[in-house]
């Protein structure tokens, strides 16, 4: 029987760091392994959707990366590592929990990691999903103007002015966002800003880290299933980049989320997005 409820979250030192990491469901089932973007500890991947994909026969894994929630953080604006580094946590992850292959979900920033660990990694890999990426590739057009006002910035000794700015710019990642719920964005970034080792560097350091990329190709490169799952409201990285992320990955498939903003799986869409990993994840046991 399915065990869809936390498994517990535990520190575990991986690559000379610690890194905060959760698991949900039965370990027998086959893995998903969930990397989120800049400044996201595993929070943002809520416990209420991982149970969900838990439930559907999956064992799901989120975790912090360096210098979000509960893992290792270094000095703001100093950060000790590059984004291959942060790939190479997710192998790690992998690794410390004793786990031969995985599907590898990567959000906004995650998705970097992600194409890492499928092109140098690919015996790790059983399928890809980006969700809210960006290849880079082409004529892409800029982020847009977001909805509504970002502080320039908080008071890093003030909690509240922290979680104000934080909301703010939730908000302005939403695009307007008809499923934008401030009271949970609000509750949701309290508890992570409550949570982080230093939350001052979670909002700078993986903007200031050295972003690298995968050494054994690229996009065109990843021989595994892959998905790309992107709001239609996203300001940040338009809808086009992920209409042209799948069309450079051999036989990638798009689902294009109405209503939705950038790095965000907000819960009315969970019914559409949980059916849609579980099919994709389906034909591989690790």
């Amino acid at each position: 029987m399915t065990n869809n409820l936390s498994n517990g979250e535990r520190l575990s030192r991986i690559n000379g760091v610690e890194l905060g990491v959760e698991t949900f469901g039965n370990p027998a089932h086959p893995a998903i392994l969930l990397i989120d973007g800049a400044a996201a500890s595993m929070l943002w991947w809520e416990a209420g959707l991982c149970a969900r994909i838990a439930a559907a026969g999956r064992f799901v894994i989120r975790y912090d990366n360096r210098d979000t929630g509960r893992s290792t953080s270094y000095p703001p604006g100093h950060p000790g590592y590059s984004m291959t580094d942060l790939a190479e946590d997710a192998v790690g992850v992998l690794d410390a929990l004793g786990i031969e292959r995985a599907h590898v979900v990567g959000r906004s920033m995650g998705g970097g990691m992600a194409v890492i660990v499928g092109v140098d990694h690919p015996d790790r890999v059983a399928s890809l999903t980006f969700v809210s990426a960006s290849a880079g590739i082409g004529a892409l057009p800029p982020s847009e103007e977001p909805v509504g006002e970002t502080p320039a910035g908080p008071d890093l000794t003030e909690l509240a002015a922290l979680v104000d700015y934080s909301v703010a710019a939730a908000k302005a990642e939403s695009g307007g966002s008809p499923h934008f719920d401030e009271a949970a964005i609000r509750a949701l970034i309290k508890q992570d800003v409550e949570r982080a080792r230093n939350f001052a560097s979670t909002l700078v350091n993986h903007f200031a880290m050295e972003f690298t990329s995968p050494v054994r190709g690229g996009y065109r490169d990843i021989g595994v299933p892959t998905l790309v799952v992107h709001g239609d409201r996203d300001p940040l990285v338009p809808l086009s980049h992920g209409e042209a992320l799948s069309a450079e990955i051999p036989g990638a498939e798009l689902l294009v989320l109405p209503g939705v903003g950038h790095a965000v799986l907000p819960e009315p869409v969970w019914d559409v997005f949980v059916p849609a990993l579980a099919g994709h994840t389906a034909g591989d046991r690790r």
